[in-house]
């Protein structure tokens, strides 16, 4: 691996680990001082040829970093409980439920933290795709602009947080959606989404 590609390799675990989901072309290329997108699809590619990351055709933030048996990246897994179901989409009726999850424990949050089943495409754009396994610190409030579980008038959802004018906003990252507006009491904070699972079939 060239030292450029490590530099690529690096940036998406921290980015992933940050926010759950694969950065953009763009700020990839930010991150490298590259203007070029074809130059970042081009790292890119190598990774891919490499075994270590997977992208899916034609969707954006799709990068899954993957981590390889034997690997000196790899890191054991943590089992976490698997709370239910969230929509991404209309918000569903919460769903309890006696499971757990293994994780490795790089994806886990500072705190605790529990995994909820991804139901719905509203947040496609930021690669949450309806069956992923989403990671969730349990917080009671977050920033504007992360992606958060919350509960709005008893249903859960997941979706980016934004404060305007005394009310919350919870924004899809599918531009065929609307966003859920409520008022604050409407709305509780269960955690910020800090990782994600996917399988490929």
């Amino acid at each position: 691996m060239t030292r450029r590609q490590k530099q690529v390799l690096d940036y998406l675990r921290g980015y992933m680990r940050e926010h759950g989901y694969g950065p953009s072309l763009e700020e990839i290329g930010r991150h490298l001082g590259v203007a070029s997108l074809a130059t970042v699809h081009k790292h890119l590619t190598r990774l891919e040829e490499r075994g270590v990351i997977r992208r899916r055709a034609r969707q954006s933030r799709s990068v899954q970093v993957l981590e390889q048996p034997g690997n000196a990246h790899a890191v054991p897994g943590v089992n976490v409980p698997l709370l239910g179901r969230v929509a991404a989409g209309s918000p569903i009726e919460p769903i309890e439920v006696n499971e757990t999850v293994p994780l490795p424990e790089n994806l886990l949050g500072r705190g605790e933290t529990f995994a909820l089943r991804v139901v719905g495409d509203s947040m496609v754009d930021d690669g949450i795709l309806d069956g992923d396994l989403i990671v969730v610190e349990a917080r009671p409030d977050a920033p504007n602009g992360a992606t958060v579980v919350a509960l709005v008038r008893g249903e859960a959802t997941v979706k980016r947080l934004s404060r305007r004018r005394g009310r919350i906003h919870l924004v899809p990252a599918n531009e065929r959606l609307q966003p859920i507006v409520a008022r604050e009491d409407e709305v509780v904070i269960r955690g910020v989404v800090v990782g994600l699972v996917r399988r490929y079939r």
